[in-house]
């Protein structure tokens, strides 16, 4: 029987061999975990979501390929990629914007510009601005709305400017849609003239003939008032005039009617005495009390008495 020989291992060649497993196995997990990773990216980078109030462009190696609507989507990893562009309404304020009006004033604007991008413009605005809305507004709004608000602005008075501001934000939007018209990246919804800032100059004349206006119409208010105070006194003047005239005529009336009377009462006395010449003698007997009277002149005789 063969002898068996039992070698015994040294300790410092065990722990190399334990330490080289070790390292075998660290490796294999992190290659695993690498793996798992690059496929959680793979799964869950396919699949993306475009908010409603957004558009989606799909670039394929850098490449437009076409513009995605709101939902859920998916696309290639690490060959397809997605750029979202904003859809909602945008007011960019231009402060201190110079002008002059028809009447050449000099006037600092400050004007708003409502707009978004046009929806069939999407592919567009980040082919030409990598969907930079700010760029955009610099390159194609900025320009024109110089230009197009300040030819507006010259046909309108100071005066008009001011009584008129919803007809100047009309044609201001109207001038800035039309010289965008041939380069329709945004929808123009509004445009408009927040403040007119003339020069100081002109403020005051402004308010030196308001002052004067307003003195006009208080003085036109106090003629207006002295003339109705006139033509009360008129009226009551008339009355008190109808009225002495209305009593007047009723006295004269009178005075008529108590002559025409009288002279009736005489007419029937005369034509009484006419007829009764004895009348006047027994009237006198009548009214006479029967006293005879205590003096006498001398040679008069006794009334009532007719002695031969």
């Amino acid at each position: 029987m063969p002898a068996m020989r039992i070698t015994k291992a040294e300790p410092g060649h065990a722990n190399q061999t334990q330490g080289v497993n070790i390292m075998r196995y660290g490796s294999s997990t992190i290659i695993i975990a690498l793996i798992a990773l690059f496929l959680i990216t793979i799964i869950f980078g396919s699949w993306y979501t475009i908010d409603q109030t957004q558009r989606g462009v799909l670039l394929r190696n850098g490449a437009f390929v076409e513009v995605v609507q709101p939902g859920l989507h998916f696309k290639w990893p690490l060959i397809e990629a997605v750029h979202k562009i904003d859809m909602q309404t945008h007011n960019f304020t231009f402060d201190k914007v110079n002008s002059y009006s028809a009447d050449q004033q000099p006037a600092d604007l400050k004007i708003s510009v409502t707009l978004h991008v046009s929806p069939d413009k999407v592919g567009e605005m980040y082919s030409r601005f990598a969907g930079d809305l700010p760029a955009a507004i610099s390159r194609l709004i900025t320009p024109h709305m110089n230009q197009e608000v300040k030819v507006v602005f010259g046909q309108y008075t100071a005066q008009r400017a001011i009584a008129s501001r919803g007809q100047l934000n009309i044609d201001a939007a109207k001038a800035l849609n039309d010289a965008i018209s041939y380069d329709p990246i945004f929808v123009i919804e509004g445009v408009q003239i927040e403040d007119i800032a003339f020069s100081p100059e002109y403020i005051r004349s402004v308010e030196a003939r308001m002052q004067a206006e307003v003195a006009v119409q208080q003085r036109q208010q106090e003629l207006a008032q002295e003339k109705i105070k006139a033509e009360i006194a008129v009226t009551q003047a008339n009355g008190r005039a109808a009225s002495i005239r209305a009593e007047a005529q009723a006295q004269a009336d009178a005075i008529i009617l108590r002559g025409n009377a009288e002279a009736a009462a005489i007419k029937a006395r005369g034509e009484a005495l006419a007829a009764n010449p004895n009348l006047v003698t027994l009237v006198q007997a009548e009214r006479w009390n029967g006293a005879l009277p205590t003096t006498m002149v001398p040679g008069s005789a006794v009334p009532f008495l007719s002695v031969r």
